[in-house]
């Protein structure tokens, strides 16, 4: 049986236990090893593993003796309770031994689970379990989380009270993030609020989502940009830190400069150049990205782009200059032009 887009993630929460088996499969191997975590630790409980009620088979020994799903199936174990066979990363070659597993496969038996990476509709394997009566089949495909899956996510980490903005900064953070960071930074939430009864707000959400390299690159734009000079080092310190290199900087400078510059030679005014620029911005780093395009205004936003090329050949050359100590002159020097625009 082949599950829709929709009841996959509330499947993977709470699989039947009385399926015969399911097979996750996608392109992202973090989504669906989440998913597979999710799915067997909702069906067998947190002690599966020390109970014995959960058998792991590589796809590799299974080539070598196919006998050993079936066996797994059928095995009587020593404890009571649901039973699941695990087989990660499957691929056609193995139908013909899942379907005799599944063919044999009779109520109390060992669920089949079986991963693989993304099956295409001609996939023998696929096919198999889309057309099984009792067996699932769940596709995971690279698309962030939507609300009810973050909501879940929440319930699971103690949160109930979330407001409107928070939800809204977590929506944006899921479409960044890939799925375990997400998780990690929900679980995270869940911690820093616990015991808070105020609903969660966007600051929350911000105090407690990791810094990407893009973030902080922003941040340093917004401080060049008004010419808070002093606070320059600082932020680099913590760049560096990352390990982004002083290149990596200049190029992602370079680019917003570019794009500010566009916005603000755009006839019908920055806010319509902003609106044009793909891939889309939005939210407050959009808002940010106006102001800053009407403040510098076209010639500024020039002189900014020579001293960011100037740097960016420095850089590549063979120059025997610190490179750190050059790109931070240079957003020194931004810093200052933007304040003689005040």
């Amino acid at each position: 049986m082949k599950l829709s887009a929709r009841d996959v993630p509330p499947y993977l929460r709470q699989p039947d236990p009385a399926a015969a088996g399911l097979l996750i499969h996608g392109a992202d191997p973090m989504r669906v090893a989440q998913g597979r975590v999710d799915a067997l630790a909702a069906l067998l409980g947190p002690d599966a593993a020390e109970e014995m009620r959960l058998t792991r088979i590589a796809a590799a020994d299974l080539r070598k003796d196919p006998a050993l799903l079936l066996d797994a199936v059928k095995a009587v174990g020593f404890f009571p309770g649901p039973r699941a066979v695990l087989v990660e990363d499957a691929t056609d070659s193995l139908t013909d031994t899942v379907a005799a597993a599944l063919a044999e496969w009779r109520e109390g038996d060992a669920q089949v689970f079986v991963t693989a990476a993304a099956l295409n509709a001609r996939s023998s394997l696929r096919k198999l379990f889309e057309g099984h009566g009792t067996a699932r089949a769940a596709a995971l495909y690279d698309a962030p989380p939507d609300r009810g899956e973050i909501e879940a996510l929440l319930g699971g980490a103690g949160l109930t009270e979330i407001g409107g903005e928070g939800m809204d900064a977590l929506l944006s953070l899921s479409r960044s993030l890939d799925p375990g960071d997400f998780r990690q930074t929900v679980e995270k939430i869940g911690l820093y609020k616990r015991g808070d009864a105020i609903p969660l707000s966007a600051e929350d959400v911000a105090a407690c989502a990791p810094l990407s390299a893009e973030a902080a690159l922003d941040d340093v734009l917004a401080v060049v940009a008004e010419a808070r000079t002093g606070d320059i080092a600082a932020i680099l310190r913590r760049l560096y830190d990352q390990g982004v290199q002083p290149v990596t900087l200049c190029i992602g400078a370079t680019r917003h400069f570019r794009t500010l510059h566009a916005a603000a030679s755009d006839p019908g005014g920055p806010a319509r150049g902003i609106g044009k620029v793909r891939p889309p911005v939005f939210g407050p780093r959009r808002d940010a990205m106006v102001r800053q395009a009407q403040r510098w205004g076209r010639h500024r936003l020039e002189e900014a782009l020579t001293h960011l090329t100037d740097t960016d050949l420095s850089l590549r050359s063979a120059s025997l200059a610190p490179q750190r100590a050059l790109m931070e002159r240079t957003l020194v020097r931004l810093s200052h032009l933007a304040g003689r625009g005040r």
